[in-house]
């Protein structure tokens, strides 16, 4: 075997990676039977095909990558789909406005007077995702897949929002937010009257039919967006019983006439794990599971590994995708980030190594219970955290300065210790480890190649001998790092 390891460290806020070639001994030549603080690799058992990693191309990090000069532009995308990149695979992209957009918008602006919706246009897309995503098409080393994801109908085929005693933090009320007026909007929840559901299953349709014939490799769509949250940036509330309906009478028939089935897959939920499980038990029957290609998920509401284990024993069929994550707090502060707030007294690399350490721990937890794809949120945010059309800001792997310069963040490169060393069509295969002092998953690439990714979140340093196929290789996993081994014939 060829052997490296790859660790990144973390110093005064900057990520920098040591490489180190290890060697390679014959287990026959060790001096006594190997049992101690060792590490099993079992190439021969296999597991789900791990397709690839990625991220969000949103309107708001479509417009900081436009506001960079081309040299600058390339690079930043450059770190996301180039050679020495992080290895993006996937894009998610949001039909009409979402959070994450300059304002509200629609490619219809006024449904109710153009039911057939000949007005529709794409131009809103065409000022920022769409040049964007075309940048990246062409510079990407992988050939890209593009997810689709609505996050509210127009607001004129919606009902008011429902809001119960119990939901005031949902609205926005813990953070001083204007609680939803009582009429029909894009935000706040509320949802589709069954009397537009093949209006909408139209709507949809025609926007990836838009999107194909710009040269976007669409070949995912979800039904919604956190499909049971009522947020107060745009949302709608679905129910199990509400998306099966549509699915079934509505969104599918409405793609096999327009030929998409075939080259588009279904997902729905498309929300946090806690409840997923329940989801996808009310969702997938004999019927619907020949039309859905799988299940999205999000992390916010915790680990829920085993959820997602449940998912892939019941239904092995389906692929299994985490499709959006990130920090609930603007770059480098920890908690919300809101005027009235007082100020972090946590470091801000003590919060970018929490976030870093975050992502490979749920990483690791979901490709170890099944999960085929992996999709982080926004490219790219301000220093703020936005811009949004509401109020708060989120973190991401990139940083944009007002200068038009940019930065990755530990985030950044903790992502890249899985997504450019585990390829697509990878096989997550089956390991045993001697201690929990790290946490480790593992994979075989489609040329033969292994890799083995190690978070050691703990204090202090911690070693192994990593056994596989009659031959040992010994390396230490330093303290508060992420280390990547790996292993070529």
């Amino acid at each position: 075997m060829n052997c490296r390891q790859y660790t990144t460290y973390q110093a005064n806020g900057e990520a920098y990676t040591y490489e180190k070639q290890i060697e390679v001994t014959l287990e026959a030549d060790e001096k006594r039977l190997l049992e101690s603080n060792v590490v099993n690799l079992h190439p021969r058992i296999t597991y789900q095909t791990i397709e690839g990693f990625g991220g969000a191309m949103t309107e708001s990090s479509a417009y900081l990558f436009s506001r960079m000069n081309e040299e600058t532009r390339k690079k930043a995308l450059s770190c996301y789909f180039g050679e020495g990149g992080i290895g993006t695979r996937f894009v998610r992209t949001h039909i009409d406005s979402c959070d994450y957009s300059l304002d509200e918008y629609t490619a219809v602006e006024d449904p109710i007077a153009d039911p057939n919706l000949e007005t529709f246009s794409l131009k809103r897309d065409r000022m920022y995702i769409l040049p964007m995503l075309k940048e990246a098409i062409a510079m990407s080393k992988r050939p890209l897949s593009v997810l689709l994801s609505p996050w509210s109908p127009p607001a004129c085929w919606k009902t008011c929002p429902d809001v119960k005693e119990n939901d005031g933090a949902v609205y926005g009320a813990l953070f001083g937010m204007k609680s939803p007026e009582n009429k029909p909007g894009r935000c706040n929840g509320g949802s589709l009257k069954p009397e537009y559901y093949g209006s909408w299953a139209k709507y949809l349709v025609k926007f990836v039919q838009a999107y194909l014939a710009e040269g976007i490799p669409v070949t995912m769509l979800s039904i919604q967006n956190e499909a049971g949250a009522a947020t107060n940036w745009d949302s709608c509330v679905w129910t199990a019983q509400e998306e099966k309906t549509f699915l079934k009478e509505y969104l599918y028939p409405e793609m096999k006439a327009a030929g998409l089935t075939d080259t588009v897959g279904i997902y729905f939920w498309d929300h946090n794990k806690e409840r997923v499980v329940e989801r996808a038990l009310d969702m997938l029957d004999e019927e619907t599971s020949e039309i859905l290609e799988g299940v999205a998920f999000h992390w916010y509401s915790g680990d829920h590994f085993e959820a997602v284990q449940i998912l892939r024993d019941k239904y092995p069929d389906k692929v299994l995708m985490l499709s959006e994550c990130c920090g609930l707090h603007a770059p480098g502060q920890a908690g919300f980030s809101l005027p009235f707030l007082p100020p972090s007294f946590t470091t801000p690399q003590a919060v970018e190594y929490e976030d870093a350490v975050h992502y490979a721990h749920d990483m690791i937890g979901n490709l170890n219970a099944g999960m085929n794809r992996f999709i982080d949120w926004n490219l790219i945010v301000d220093e703020n955290g936005g811009p949004r059309h509401v109020p708060m800001g989120f973190t991401a792997g990139m940083i944009a300065g007002e200068d038009g310069s940019f930065r990755t963040n530990l985030t950044w490169h903790y992502i890249r210790h899985f997504s450019a060393f585990i390829s697509p069509g990878a096989k997550r295969i089956g390991f045993s480890r001697y201690t929990d002092a790290f946490e480790m998953t593992a994979a075989c690439n489609p040329d033969g190649s292994m890799t083995a990714v190690f978070l050691n979140k703990g204090p202090e340093d911690t070693g192994c001998a990593i056994r596989c196929n009659g031959e040992v290789i010994r390396i230490n996993i330093p303290a508060h790092t992420i280390s990547t081994v790996c292993i070529s014939e």
